[in-house]
């Protein structure tokens, strides 16, 4: 089988040969949902687990708080949000370093699999101003394989960091 290369042509052709479908099935044809496409699941991200402490507490904050780790948790294929979905954060802060207890701690995702957690600002270690965010299976029990990312923020400056999760079932 031959793959086709994502282009804006393969995309506009696509959407053609679909609108053709469509009005050939009638106006009932118009109005029926679209299938799901298919959501991919995020990969582990390299240097994501680095200092990571399994089992940190569930915590309303993290220090002092001022900067502001923000995300959502999606199940794979579906895109379903995902709801008491057990995140850990931690960071390089202006109150510590990753590697300390109290740089740590875990947070609840929503109804509609949103997460948010206030921290201390993130300071640059190792010349980049980054966070580090882990879905790990063994402390959360939900059935999705475990995941570690390691978002850059484009600036020091920035009082907010978001990540997104799309968690394959184990």
């Amino acid at each position: 089988m031959t793959e086709v290369p994502f282009t804006r042509r393969t995309l506009l052709s696509a959407g053609a040969v679909t609108a053709g479908a469509a009005l050939s099935a009638g106006v009932a044809g118009l109005v029926s949902p679209a299938p799901a496409l298919g959501l991919a699941p995020t990969p582990t991200m390299r240097g994501g687990a680095n200092n990571y402490r399994p089992g940190a507490p569930i915590v309303e904050r993290i220090g002092a708080g001022g900067f502001w780790m923000t995300g959502s948790v999606r199940r794979a294929g579906d895109g379903v949000p995902l709801s008491g979905i057990r995140i850990q954060i931690w960071a390089h802060t202006t109150e510590g370093h990753e590697r300390d207890p109290q740089s740590h701690g875990a947070t609840l995702t929503d109804a509609d699999g949103r997460f948010r957690l206030e921290m201390p600002q993130i300071v640059p270690a190792f010349g980049q101003p980054h966070g580090h965010l882990a879905y790990d299976a063994e402390h959360d029990g939900h059935g999705f394989e475990t995941v570690f990312l390691r978002p850059v923020m484009p600036s020091a400056s920035d009082t907010s960091l978001s990540a997104q999760f799309v968690l394959r079932p184990a």
